[in-house]
């Protein structure tokens, strides 16, 4: 768990009540005081004739500061501002002699570690500072540092926000601007960056444009400005490193270096700092720069990947010396904490990539030794409990996630002892600090160690001490999903099911909960849905789906466990898909209702279809089936041989099998398709289900897929015993999810197109996509179709002139002949327009959203010349989620690009189908599709190329979205 940098301890300028940094000397802490104090006094005309005791206090306090503890300073000053004019300067009547007292006795209580006895004694010091906003803004302010110290964050953010008005009410500006930062770094911690932005600056810049582009100026109120308007130093700092942070935790890491590298600027102080956070910042673009490189290899753009290997290589070579640098200021400066985490951060960085890049083994074994040795004489800390955790869990070549979803192997430290060691010290300094949410993580921590050591009892034990802790007043939510999917695995071993099902549904809806925010929070590094979201959802799905193959089981029952399924698996989708673009915009449209409440209530846009979703799991792959007021129907992929037995067809045959399929479709080597796989798949998906399919009298079929199977057509599945394709048969179309569809009828009007055709040969990021010789053909054809239509081709389509056109006119359908490149990450998906530009994902939807009617008015999106990135699914999942990422009611897309004429055709009767006779969209299709398998049989007066009734030609275009 790394820590987020804390900038806040700049900002404790009132009531010191926490340990006071060596660099910020009693001296300067005294004067500080005196102009705060001398301001107090001015805001009461009784007060004024206090100032020449007052002065002779203060004179005193500045040449006797050396012979006075921190302590003595803190409790003289303290008084001085909250009791002197309270007790002389008004007449309160309600004020008690005990005031003094209890802030006494609260400082008292801090100082010991016991913040919640602090806390009671300044929430009733606070009852009597009623009224007087300069007393109340120095108690809140420390209250809600006592509140982060116990975990009570909720607290902590209501009391900085009453110091926030209590100082805004005596016009103290400069701790207002303070205040707004120290509050921006309790929400950074609770995993809210986008709220800290907004205290600290208020404006937010676009990811998508470079930092250079833009002229990003904080507002007047902000914290940022406050601090340089105030000419405070420390607070520039805190608030430009808080900032920075904030733009790193939502994945703009050009934008956290760029004011990082600001914050360097205001001071050479705190270096240590900002050098910690700027490690962080080029680490993580260092992550990301890596796995566009990927994106790239696999996309064949040698140069580009090449490019970006370089360029991550030399932000880890740079996030590597701003760690050491963080460390050798903080080691100078005697801060301890500091220096812990810049070499927790350092050997993380070492370990999670080849550390020969940077050092020696023998290196790496003596930074860990100093680790492990600051670390033990840390004070009780959170950084300290961090810190044993982190260095338990350490690996050789670790992975870049949680270390609580699998047993580690290849753990560094030589030896369960050690690792034990650690472990345990963390829980004990965790009790003592009273934090549930530090106590939570702790024990969560050691009971992991006992899982993976095959001790249930032990491990069941602390597992349900970090549960209780982190339910505590949901002070933990962010980690209570992974300590109730613990359990629910520990349950598990001891064969407690129906317990663990309870554990693992728990874990589910609390991670439905916080999905959002860690799903959108770096989601250019994807490594933690994969291993931390997916499988948690997975797990709870097959656990329910082989609780019903375990002995009888009511017709109610089975009904309820497979509507709980259902939805896990719909969840899943849309985690999915969230945590692939990034944004919330995919899931604007979802609909309150579940799947299963959607199917109930006799919606006329369900009827005579069905719906047959996939759930891919690590040993097998299941498939259910939905239809309108019918119980759910499920079935493992199961192969029956000639002598009639069954055997669960596993995920790795399946895909390989898939690929297979895949693949003697875009090679098209055979004149006469061969159906001997595609037979097989139909027999394995469809056929288990087709007589319930008959009987409801289904005209169209919905695919909600799951992985791999995104990647092929199902409209080429052939039944053997009909001698027909699916697609004779059925109607078909594919969603993502069924809760982000909203099928109805379309607009009967004239319909208005934009045509939008690239033929020229280009080059985008280094790659060649060829010349598209078919294109002219095809854009001519859909004008013929959509008289009134408006056409840009080849230079004149550029990405400046579609968002003109759209801006000026409204369409009911975009039609783009050009390629259309799906990655593995948004940021490799775009169009292919004029010019050698781009079209990105993100510049589509930007255009399309932002429509003066609103995205309603584009019905449909056609794209058909697309190309998935081979051998990752988040590739096809690009492509699935296209019409709900650009904000359009449906899509026609192809899965791979078929460059031909062929193209043509298809397009011609589909759109006549859907604008002159009044077809759905999938019905549409469909019918375009039949007759290109029927190539050989038309008359010739209808005669097309005979070679289209292979399924290359006509399979990979299918309908997202929408279907009517």
């Amino acid at each position: 768990m790394q820590e987020i940098a804390v900038y806040s301890f700049l900002l404790y300028t009132r009531l010191r009540i926490t340990f006071i940094p060596r660099y910020f000397s009693i001296k300067m802490k005294n004067r500080y005081y005196c102009k705060i104090l001398i301001y107090f006094l001015q805001q009461n005309q009784i007060c004024m004739k206090l100032r020449t005791l007052y002065k002779r206090i203060i004179y005193f306090s500045s040449q006797q500061y050396q012979k006075l503890n921190s302590h003595q300073v803190i409790k003289l000053l303290f008084f001085l501002t909250l009791v002197i004019c309270l007790l002389f300067g008004q007449v309160v009547t309600a004020q008690t002699p005990n005031t003094n007292a209890l802030v006494e006795q609260g400082i008292k209580e801090y100082n010991a570690g016991n913040f919640f006895n602090a806390i009671a004694y300044w929430q009733k010091a606070l009852n009597q500072y009623k009224n007087n906003p300069s007393a109340t803004g120095v108690v809140n302010e420390n209250l809600a540092r006592a509140y982060q110290e116990v975990g009570e964050n909720k607290d902590a953010i209501a009391s900085l926000e009453k110091a926030i008005s209590d100082y805004g009410a005596v016009e103290n500006i400069q701790q207002v601007g303070r205040m707004k930062s120290e509050l921006a770094q309790v929400y950074s911690n609770l995993g809210q960056p986008r709220k800290a932005i907004a205290l600290l600056c208020r404006q937010l810049v676009d990811k998508s444009k470079s930092p250079a582009s833009q002229d990003i100026k904080c507002t007047p109120d902000s914290a940022e400005q406050i601090a340089i308007k105030s000419n405070d130093k420390r607070g520039q700092v805190a608030a430009l490193g808080i900032l920075g942070e904030a733009y790193r935790l939502i994945g703009s890491y050009d934008q956290a270096i760029k004011y990082l590298d600001a914050a360097q600027q205001v001071t050479s102080k705190y270096q240590f700092l900002v050098f910690n956070s700027l490690g962080n910042a080029h680490k993580s673009r260092g992550q990301l720069r890596e796995l566009q490189a990927d994106s790239a290899n696999k996309a064949g753009i040698s140069s580009k990947e090449q490019e970006l290997t370089q360029k991550s290589l030399d932000d880890y070579n740079r996030a590597y010396q701003y760690f050491q640098d963080s460390i050798k200021f903080a080691r100078n400066q005697k801060q301890a904490l500091a220096e812990m985490r810049g070499l927790l951060n350092l050997i993380q960085l070492v370990s999670e990539t080849n550390k020969s890049k940077f050092i020696s083994d023998e290196e790496f074994n003596e930074i860990l030794q100093d680790a492990l040795k600051v670390v033990e004489g840390l004070p009780d800390s959170a950084t300290k409990v961090y810190g044993e955790i982190d260095l338990a869990y350490l690996q050789r070549n670790g992975k870049r996630s949680s270390p609580f979803t699998y047993c580690p192997n290849q753990l560094v430290l030589s030896g369960n002892n050690k690792v034990l060691n650690l472990l345990e010290n963390s829980a004990l300094t965790s009790k003592r600090l009273q934090d549930n949410r530090l106590f939570s993580y702790a024990n969560g921590a050691l009971a992991h160690f006992w899982e993976c050591q095959k001790d249930n009892e032990k491990a069941l034990k602390y597992t349900q001490y970090a549960i209780i802790a982190a339910d505590n007043k949901l002070s933990a939510k962010d980690s209570l999903y992974l300590w109730e999917w613990q359990a629910g695995r520990i349950l598990d071993k001891q064969n407690r099911k129906q317990e663990a099902i309870a554990s693992y549904q728990r874990a589910f809806e609390t991670l439905e909960d916080i999905r959002q925010d860690i799903l959108t929070a770096e989601r250019d590094v994807q490594f933690d849905f994969r291993d931390v979201v997916r499988p948690l959802y997975q797990t709870l799905a097959q656990s329910r789906l082989d609780l019903l193959g375990v002995g009888a089981i009511t017709d109610e029952r089975r009904v309820k466990e497979l509507s709980k399924v259902v939805n896990t698996i719909d969840a899943l989708k849309l985690a999915e898909l969230q945590n692939y673009f990034g944004n919330d915009c995919i899931l604007s449209g979802l609909n309150p209702q579940l799947v299963g409440e959607l199917l109930e209530n006799n919606n006329v846009a369900f009827q005579n279809t069905g719906f047959l979703s996939s759930i891919i799991l690590d040993d097998k792959t299941g498939i259910l089936l939905q239809l309108p007021n019918q119980a759910t129907k499920f079935k493992w992929i199961e192969d029956r041989n000639q002598q009639g037995t069954t055997k669960i067809v596993s995920s790795d045959t399946l895909e390989k099998k898939i690929a297979e399929f895949r693949k003697g479709l875009v090679s098209k080597e055979e004149i006469n398709y061969d159906t001997t796989i595609a037979a097989q798949l139909y027999d394995w998906i469809i056929r288990p289900f087709a007589e319930d399919i008959k009987s409801q009298k289904v005209k169209t079929l919905v695919f909600i897929q799951d992985g791999f199977l995104r990647s092929v057509p199902m409209a080429a599945l052939y039944d053997n015993q009909q001698k027909k394709y699916l697609i004779e048969t059925y109607a078909i179309a594919t969603t993502p999810s069924l809760r982000l569809t909203k099928p109805k009828l379309r607009n009967g009007n004239t319909q208005k197109a934009l045509i939008l055709g690239l033929t020229k040969e280009a080059t985008i990021d280094g790659k060649t996509f060829d010349a598209l010789s078919a294109v002219p053909n095809e854009v001519k054809t859909v004008g013929s179709i959509f008289p009134n239509h408006t056409l840009l081709i080849d230079d004149n389509f550029i990405p400046e002139s579609f968002q003109q056109k759209l801006e000026k006119n409204s369409y009911s359908v975009v039609h783009v002949a050009s390629h259309a490149q799906f990655g593995i990450i948004p940021e490799d998906t775009f169009i292919v327009t004029g010019k050698n530009q781009k079209l990105t994902i993100n510049q589509l939807e930007t255009s399309l959203r932002n429509l003066n009617n609103k995205s309603d008015s584009v019905e449909l999106l056609t794209l058909t010349a697309c190309e998935t990135a081979v051998g990752d699914d988040r590739a096809t999942l690009g492509l699935a989620g296209v019409a709900l990422q650009v904000g359009v009611k449906s899509a026609i897309a192809s899965l791979w690009s078929i460059t031909d004429e062929s193209t043509s055709e298809i397009v011609k009767t589909f759109y006549t189908n859907y604008r002159n006779n009044g077809m759905s969209i999938a019905q549409a299709l469909q019918t375009a599709q039949i007759r290109m398998i029927n190539a050989k049989k038309l008359p010739s007066s209808e005669r097309i190329n005979i070679k289209y009734d292979h399924p290359a030609y006509w399979a990979p275009i299918i309908a997202i979205g929408n279907w009517l």
